[in-house]
């Protein structure tokens, strides 16, 4: 049996389908880059998150997200190869992402009054909710796509206490926490209400999704 050829060749003629069928997490790379160093915040970063911790929660903040969109298979998720954070110096947001990169303020991690590190892995989930999430290729309204990653923060317990409660804003895609606690609200309609919502925005976006996605649950009205 030993160095027997004809299980060598069998081995090369299911490589592919094994690979195939191996997580995709395993193709994503995690990269974060501090490109402040030398600034306040970037040394505030070094000392209490740094690079291995920031490249450790990316994975698993990816795959929360993966769970909570239910995005089982590699067919359902976005195509993403390298994930990237930079701490940078810049005024303005506290994070912006652009695609497959997130961009931290290294002003913003300076300025920060309390647990940094927990501010930090809060901002990461909901930044990197937009890596994976869909948006009807751009059409879906800026206060959903927000409000899909603050319905990720709300579900990781990493939302601070100024966090929206139930009932508060003034409309539904008012975004961020006001329209998390409305997917909260409507995940409770119909369990898995966020993640088929997620999937069917993969293309385009139509606020009738909200109907039919709640038509007929318990026997009343659908949201509309």
């Amino acid at each position: 049996m030993k160095n027997n050829p004809f299980f060598f060749f069998l081995f090369l003629f299911l490589l592919p389908e094994i690979l195939h069928h191996l997580p995709a997490t395993l193709a994503i790379k995690y990269q974060a880059i501090n490109d402040a160093k030398g600034t306040p915040g970037g040394a505030q970063f070094d000392a209490l998150i740094g690079i291995p911790y920031t490249e450790e929660i990316m994975k698993d903040i990816n795959y929360f997200i993966w769970n909570i969109f239910q995005q089982y298979n590699e067919t359902d998720r976005k195509p993403v190869e390298t994930v990237k954070v930079y701490i940078q110096q810049y005024d303005g947001a506290e994070a912006i992402t652009y695609g497959d990169t997130v961009n931290v303020s290294a002003l913003y991690l300076q300025g920060y009054q309390g647990n940094l590190k927990w501010e930090f892995t809060s901002l990461l989930h909901h930044e990197l909710t937009h890596v994976f999430q869909w948006n009807g290729e751009g059409t879906t309204p800026v206060g959903l796509v927000e409000g899909m990653a603050g319905y990720m923060i709300l579900q990781s317990n990493y939302y601070p206490t100024r966090f929206a409660k139930r009932g508060q804003g003034d409309r539904w895609d008012q975004g961020y926490d006001f329209t998390a606690r409305f997917l909260e609200y409507c995940e409770e309609l119909k369990s898995g209400f966020v993640a088929d919502l997620n999937k069917m925005m993969r293309k385009k976006y139509s606020v009738d999704y909200f109907k039919e996605l709640t038509r007929g649950e318990d026997g009343g009205p659908a949201l509309g």
